[in-house]
C-alpha cells in the first residue's frame, strides 16, 4: 500500500523506561466531499469526550501501518471502502491530554474518494454524523462540541502545517 510515506522494514522492539516511554499511536481520517466539508462522527457510550465530535479514528493495533488503520477505521466506523491509492497523509501530532497518563502520536490522513454509503456503522459508539466546513471547527460546529486536539489538527492542516505537539 503506498500512501506517500516510506516505510522501513525494520523490526521495532518496544521497551518502556523512564527515559524511553511506549507511546500509543492512533489515526484520524478526514474524508472530503467535493464541497470541501469534512466527516465528524459525534461520540457516545465510549467514556472519552461523549459528545464531542471528532473524526472517523481508532487505535493502531500491533502490526499495522497507520494508514492501513485508519483505513481499517473507515470501514468499521462508517461503513465505506478507501482504496489505499486514495489516501495521503496529511498530519502528525504528538500529544498529552490532561489526566490521561502518557503521550499519544496521533496520525491523520486524507481520502477524498471512497466506496459505498457513509452510515453510522457503530451506532452504539456514535450518536451522528456531521458534514462540516473544516474552518468552523474550532469549539463547535452545528452546536456540537469538537474534540479540542482535533480542532488544532485540522487547523494545523488547514496552514499546512505538517506537525504540531498539543497539550504539553
Amino acid at each position: 500500500m503506498d500512501s506517500g510515506c516510506r516505510r522501513s522494514s525494520a523490526t521495532v522492539l518496544r521497551v518502556t523506561t523512564r527515559e524511553h516511554p511506549a507511546l500509543i499511536a492512533d489515526t484520524h481520517l478526514l474524508l472530503a466531499r467535493q464541497d470541501g466539508r469534512v466527516l465528524l462522527l459525534v461520540r457516545a457510550n465510549t467514556g472519552y469526550m461523549d459528545g464531542h465530535a471528532s473524526l472517523p479514528a481508532g487505535h493502531v493495533e500491533a502490526g499495522e501501518p497507520a494508514d492501513a488503520a485508519a483505513i481499517r477505521e473507515a470501514k468499521e466506523e462508517i461503513g465505506v471502502v478507501v482504496d489505499p491509492a486514495d489516501v495521503s497523509f496529511a498530519h502528525v501530532m504528538h500529544r498529552r491530554t490532561p489526566g490521561e497518563p502518557g503521550a499519544r502520536v496521533s496520525f491523520f490522513f486524507s481520502a477524498r474518494r471512497w466506496m459505498g454509503e457513509v452510515v453510522n456503522a457503530e451506532p452504539h459508539k456514535c450518536s451522528g454524523l456531521i458534514w462540516a466546513d473544516p474552518a468552523d471547527l474550532v469549539g463547535s460546529t452545528g452546536g456540537v462540541p469538537v474534540v479540542g486536539y482535533v480542532s488544532a489538527a485540522m487547523a494545523a492542516i488547514g496552514a499546512g502545517e505538517g506537525f504540531i505537539a498539543h497539550g504539553w
